[in-house]
C-alpha cells in the first residue's frame, strides 16, 4: 500500500536544522571554536545566507507553481522536474544545509559545521530515503526516471 504522504513522523526536515543551528550556537557560546577570522567570515557567510534563502525561496515557488504542497505531511499531488529541481532532488534540504554553513561563517564557529554533520545524517540515512520510498510508490516509473536522471544534493 502506498503511504498517504512522504513524512508524517516525528522528524521534520525545518525541525531537524533548527535543532542543529540552535546546538551549534549554543555550543559556540559555551566554549567557541573559531572557524575563520573575521570580517571575512561575514562577508562570505551573508552571500551564502543570501544564496540559500533565494534557492529556497525559488524552490518553494516552484512547488506552488506546480500546484503540489511543500510540507512531506500532505500528499504530492506531481513530480516537480523544473527550476532547481532540474538539478536537485532536493534543493529545500540544500538551502537549509548551506544557511547553516552561511551562518556558522557569519558567526565564525565550527561547532554549526560540526552539529551539521548529524542532522545532514539524518536528512540523507533517514527522511530522504523514506520520502524516496513514497515517491517511488506513488509515481513509479515517473520518479524512478527523474531519480535516475537528477542528483540527490547536487
Amino acid at each position: 500500500p502506498v503511504p498517504d504522504v512522504a513524512n508524517l513522523g516525528p522528524v521534520r526536515p525545518p525541525l531537524v536544522y533548527l535543532g542543529s543551528i540552535l546546538l551549534g550556537l549554543l555550543l559556540h557560546f559555551a566554549w567557541p571554536l573559531p572557524l575563520v577570522r573575521q570580517p571575512v567570515g561575514a562577508l562570505i557567510g551573508a552571500g551564502v545566507v543570501l544564496l540559500a534563502v533565494g534557492l529556497f525561496i525559488t524552490a518553494v515557488r516552484t512547488f506552488r507553481a506546480a500546484s503540489t504542497p511543500v510540507p512531506g505531511n500532505r500528499p504530492t499531488t506531481t513530480i516537480v522536474r523544473t527550476g532547481p529541481y532540474r538539478f536537485s532532488r532536493n534543493p529545500i534540504y540544500l538551502a537549509f544545509s548551506a544557511l547553516q554553513v552561511g551562518i556558522a561563517l557569519c558567526v565564525g564557529s565550527l561547532w554549526l559545521l560540526i552539529t551539521l554533520v548529524p542532522a545532514l545524517a539524518l536528512m540523507s540515512f533517514w527522511v530522504i530515503p523514506r520520502e524516496e520510498r513514497y515517491l517511488e510508490a506513488r509515481f513509479s516509473s515517473e520518479y524512478l526516471s527523474y531519480k535516475s536522471s537528477v542528483r540527490r544534493w547536487l
